[in-house]
């Protein structure tokens, strides 16, 4: 039924030429929907993309390149390794009348480190004080270095301290009150967010006055809204339709590699085979990654060692991927004492990353041939996400981007033993430990020198990758249709996000 529909989907983009554009002035269709528009409420780059129309962090990563720029802060410094210190930009107002200070600054990091209202507990329970001596500048003092602190800014988005605390948890959940460049009209959830333009955008109006964003998850309907002509931006392309989109002229195809690595989670606790290097290399060796970039990805992805980017300091140009070697596999499963397998679960979201049903389908293949007992545990994100959160899984698919350039973010909430009271190892859902690996990950956070850093986070990561932490597999390719009957020029980000500001005419 799917293929008919594609196929239907396909004919319709090019026998309907004339069929009448949205409405709306600018309409974007999106493969994930917002879960609130608390920007503070989940920090996964679908919900942060949203969140960045409507609200402005104290920096930005613009376009093309996502490199650190002012936004609400118009100069930053490290005073000392435990200090820095903003300068606000003057003459900004929220959505609402209300001036931007100092005051909404200290307030937003404050509440951040509520979690009633926040998932950034890692970067807000890291400030020990705020101070504003005056409107428009903010010194945070932090617990300890934080090398990566500023470069987050642009993704802790600031809220207006009055409105914040007259509105209870509904509205303020629902209805965003910020500084951006767009301010919010209407979510109807499961069908479209609206928004307009903000005419006292401290960078000028945006472009398009009026923007409709429609998240559609599922791959065949959303192509249909620009294949009918419903959307002039579409995100996330399926993959089986980028050969036929691309003989369209009425409709461009603009790609970018993105940062994200998909990867299989693997834990190593005590009692289970996964507590033996061995199987968790047999694992490793089983799974055909070439042949999942070239079959299940058809080429839209690229085969990695490790998670952190080429962007990202860490990043080792040395590390390589174990060879896919089924025997060998075979042979260190029966050397771990598993020669008849045992039984395994494969976890993860059917509608997040693109192709991860299929992608953990393939996997449950490659390990059935070396002899595992292999159950598939695939569901929707808002199911399985909240499962990751009890620590759940043992084995999963999973996706991941430093927002902050910077892996030892990363390894502080991905590979360090699980310490909820420090914020440590927030997203190490299959709860990997190694004691060894927890003191470097410490140690790294004090250095500051970039140098001596990058050093010392490129030995993390190799040790992450030897210790088989996790299993990498692909990094993706960002898709995008663009309709050309209208005028349009996007450039995609590195993040993957939808900021409708950076979009022209």
């Amino acid at each position: 039924m799917k293929h008919k529909l594609m196929t239907f989907i396909l004919a319709a983009m090019l026998v309907m030429p004339g069929m009448a554009l949205a409405k709306s002035e600018l309409v974007i269709a999106v493969d994930s929907p917002p879960k609130s528009m608390n920007p503070h409420s989940y920090n996964s780059d679908a919900n942060l993309s949203y969140m960045a129309n409507f609200f402005d962090g104290l920096l930005q990563r613009p376009a093309p390149e996502g490199k650190l720029a002012p936004a609400l802060a118009t100069d930053w410094a490290r005073k000392d390794a435990l200090t820095w210190e903003f300068k606000l930009r003057k003459g900004v107002k929220f959505h609402n009348g209300n001036p931007f200070t100092a005051e909404d600054v200290k307030f937003t990091f404050e509440r951040m480190k509520d979690p009633e209202f926040s998932k950034f507990l890692n970067i807000a329970n890291s400030i020990a004080s705020i101070e504003t001596p005056d409107d428009f500048t903010v010194i945070f003092t932090t617990e300890k270095p934080v090398p990566w602190f500023a470069e987050t800014m642009h993704q802790n988005f600031i809220v207006d301290k009055e409105s914040s605390l007259e509105r209870d948890s509904g509205d303020y959940n629902t209805k965003p009150i910020g500084t951006g460049a767009y301010t919010f009209v209407e979510w109807v959830k499961g069908s479209y967010i609206r928004m307009e333009a903000n005419p006292d955008y401290w960078e000028g109006a945006p472009v398009f006055k009026t923007v409709e964003i429609k998240p559609i998850t599922e791959a065949a309907t959303r192509f249909a809204a620009i294949a009918t002509r419903q959307a002039h931006i579409l995100s996330g392309v399926p993959i089986p339709m980028i050969a036929q989109i691309k003989k369209n002229p009425a409709v461009e195809v603009v790609s970018r590699p993105a940062r994200r690595a998909i990867y299989m989670d693997i834990g190593n606790k005590p009692g289970t085979p996964f507590a033996d290097i061995r199987v968790r290399k047999a694992i490793a060796m089983a799974i055909n990654e070439d042949e999942i970039v070239s079959t299940v990805m058809r080429g839209q992805a690229t085969a990695t060692a490790q998670v952190p980017d080429t962007a990202t300091i860490g990043y080792d140009p040395d590390l390589k991927r174990l060879p896919y070697d089924p025997e060998q596999s075979k042979a260190l499963l029966k050397e771990a004492g598993y020669e008849n397998g045992f039984e395994i679960t494969i976890a993860g979201p059917n509608d997040r990353y693109v192709n991860d049903k299929q992608i953990c389908e393939a996997v449950a293949r490659y390990l059935a041939r070396v002899g595992l007992t292999v159950n598939l545990d695939v569901k929707p994100k808002s199911i399985f996400f909240d499962e990751l959160s009890s620590n759940k899984h043992d084995f999963y698919l999973i996706g991941w981007m430093d927002g902050s350039y910077d892996f030892g973010r990363s390894a502080q909430l991905l590979l360090h033993t699980v310490d909820p009271d420090k914020g440590l190892g927030v997203y190490n859902g299959a709860m990997y430990s190694d004691p060894a690996l927890d003191e470097m990950i410490i140690a790294s956070s004090a250095i500051l020198d970039r140098d001596e850093r990058r050093a010392a986070l490129q030995a993390i990561n190799k040790k992450s990758v030897e210790d088989i932490a996790w299993i990498p597999l692909h990094y993706q390719q960002d898709v995008y249709a663009v309709s050309t009957a209208v005028d349009v020029t996007f450039i995609p980000r590195p993040d993957r996000w939808i900021v409708a500001k950076e979009i022209k005419k």
